[in-house]
This record gives C-alpha cells, sequence and structure tokens, in this order.
C-alpha cells in the first residue's frame, strides 16, 4: 500500500473513532474533527518518507489510544458524572482468586 494510500486510511479511521468515541456530544465531534483535520493539514506538505512513516505511527497510536482509554462522561449534578462507556471497552470480569497458584 502506498504512503498515500495509509494517509488517507488513516484520516478515515481517525474520523470513524471520532464518531464512535463521542457519540451524542457535538462538542467534542466538533473538537476532535477540528483537531484531526487541522493536523493533517499542517503536515500536508511533508515529503520524506521516514517523517510521514512517524506521522503515521504517531496517528496510529491516537487512534488506539481514542478507541482502548476514553470513556463518556455526563454531567448529572454540579459534582457528578455518569461514565457512558461503550461496549467494546466493557471487558469480563476475572475472578479473584484466594489461594494463587505457585509456577513451577
Amino acid at each position: 500500500m502506498s504512503q498515500a494510500a495509509k494517509v488517507l486510511q488513516l484520516f478515515k479511521t481517525l474520523h470513524r473513532t471520532r464518531q464512535q468515541v463521542f457519540k451524542n456530544d457535538t462538542r467534542a465531534l466538533k473538537a476532535a474533527r477540528r483537531k484531526i483535520n487541522e493536523e493533517f493539514k499542517n503536515n500536508k506538505s511533508e515529503t520524506s518518507p521516514k517523517k510521514i512513516e512517524e506521522l503515521i505511527k504517531i496517528g496510529s497510536d491516537v487512534e488506539l489510544v481514542l478507541r482502548t482509554c476514553v470513556i463518556q462522561g455526563i454531567h448529572t449534578d454540579h459534582d457528578t458524572l455518569k461514565l457512558v462507556p461503550r461496549k467494546d471497552l466493557l471487558l469480563d470480569n476475572v475472578p479473584f482468586c484466594d489461594a494463587p497458584t505457585q509456577k513451577p
């Protein structure tokens, strides 16, 4: 895959992730959209293949962090937040073991 195709794919992936992570939060959606577009526009004239690969890696890392670490919070009171985790963030609990076994 060419670098231009990788950059375009990353751009689209970041916007899709933004839409999932900040669903129903228009302010966050607009801010994330503006930041993604701004970063891509700032680096539009980059020609060094090494620098482009580095920027692609940074963008991929940002997408991973957004997808796996960001949880929405809704203000319900002046001092209370209601967390709204996405289904892909919820993990099955591992039962606690009072007597751990020793590895051989």
